[in-house]
């Protein structure tokens, strides 16, 4: 089966904790990799997310390691909202 990697930037304003998270993250750019796999159906082509994780740390931030840590797509966007509304 076919998969792809996408990947985005997210900005937190604010320090933001995730579901997993053993520490809140401090704010800043965090880059988001979205994996996906093909769907055939019908005529269509269409790609379903299948996982989802985070690099820590920020984006610009030196730290002892680089992670990636997986993260559930719902919990970042609610995270998000939150860093909205507090902005």
């Amino acid at each position: 089966m076919a998969t792809r990697t996408t990947q985005a930037i997210v900005r937190f304003s604010v320090p933001f904790m995730l579901p997993g998270f053993d520490a809140a993250q401090p704010a800043g750019d965090y880059r988001v990799d979205q994996d996906e796999e093909l769907l055939e159906v019908s005529s269509r082509l269409a790609w379903r997310r299948v996982g989802a994780f985070v690099h820590l740390p920020a984006i610009g931030i030196d730290g002892q390691g680089h992670q990636m840590a997986p993260i559930d797509l719902k919990d970042l966007d609610a995270a998000l909202a939150q860093d909205h509304r507090q902005s």
